[in-house]
């Protein structure tokens, strides 16, 4: 496979249209008011996973519609003073799995909270946070179609929303310093990450790794591949459609959402990701008007800078929190 999409030079440059509609930022206000009337209720039950470095907590708080949403909580053990905390969350069809899964950044010296994916968890990895449907249509499987008709029954308002209270969830925590919360997470995960950071204007820092849920327009036209594809294959079905499916998708699209962003931005992409291909990626990266900085993997696939880039993270949150 070479280069399928435009030369770096011009993505650094592309910053086509942006599609929110009129009401776009009411629409995530009225959302976020609506679930915020549900109590957070975050509790963080201890954990034996069998590690004496690290405490673990097993986590639930409240999402979208009160729905309770599992999690884990891991810190470095033995440490009092206030801590920075990542706030990750996981690519498609992932769940929270097992807490060592998730040492990094507890070993870096830092909090970590895991956010649980609402009716995922069952491809790669498991999870335990059931969906509950908002009036969903008929869907191509998967969870790209799901309520697709209508931003307030889509699948992901629900998602973005557990995102957004994730963030909140690790605000909760005495022992988390509120002023140095950094969101991350690959793929979906990082199209949550930007979706948290939009929604949530006062985390510090934005790291999304070769980030999904962008460009919708471009995306389902320029990739073969998953989970893009499951858009084009309702929309093979449902002719008529169209216009009212990426109405919809407007909504939730990452590069209306990075406009809203304050925090400050460490993005990942690869010039040969036919997942999340990087003009989409550039489309939200350039709409951001806060600190910026994006790696580029010039010969990698969707796998992106995998190890090598958790490094070039873990630098760059050290040389701001130590």
């Amino acid at each position: 496979m070479g280069f399928f999409d435009l030369p770096l030079d011009q993505l650094e440059k592309y910053v086509p249209a942006r599609t929110e509609p009129a009401d776009f930022d009411s629409f995530w206000a009225k959302t976020l008011d609506e679930a915020r009337q549900h109590p957070l209720n975050a509790t963080f039950v201890p954990y034996d996973a069998g590690l004496r470095l690290v405490e673990v907590f097993d986590l639930t708080y409240s999402g979208y519609g009160g729905q309770p949403i599992k999690g884990w909580y891991l810190r470095p053990a033995g440490v009092t003073e206030k801590l920075p905390c990542v706030v990750e969350f996981i690519g498609y069809g992932g769940g929270r799995s097992f807490p060592y899964t998730w040492l990094h950044w507890a070993n870096v010296g830092y909090a970590t909270l895991i956010m649980d994916t609402r009716g995922q968890g069952s491809s790669w990895s498991h999870g335990d946070t059931p969906d509950l449907l908002d009036g969903a249509n008929p869907a191509y499987p998967g969870f790209m179609t799901q309520g697709i008709l209508s931003p307030y029954s889509y699948y992901y308002r629900r998602l973005y929303t557990d995102a957004a209270r994730a963030v909140e969830a690790a605000k909760s925590r005495p022992d988390v310093d509120p002023a140095r919360i950094a969101v991350t997470g690959g793929s979906q995960g990082g199209g949550l990450s930007i979706a948290a950071a939009a929604l949530m204007p006062e985390t510090a820092v934005c790291m999304p790794d070769v980030p999904f849920l962008c460009h919708f327009r471009q995306a389902v036209g320029k990739t073969d591949d998953y989970p893009y594809q499951e858009i084009v294959r309702y929309l093979s079905v449902h002719r008529d459609q169209v216009d009212q499916v990426f109405g919809t998708l407007d909504y939730f699209d990452g590069m209306n959402l990075a406009a809203r962003i304050k925090a400050e931005c460490f993005f990942s992409t690869a010039l040969l990701d036919m997942v999340c291909p990087p003009s989409t990626v550039f489309a939200a990266y350039n709409q951001i008007n806060a600190p910026k900085t994006i790696k580029v993997y010039p010969y990698n696939g969707h796998e992106g800078g995998g190890e090598h880039h958790k490094l070039e993270k873990t630098r760059y949150l050290r040389a701001k929190w130590g």
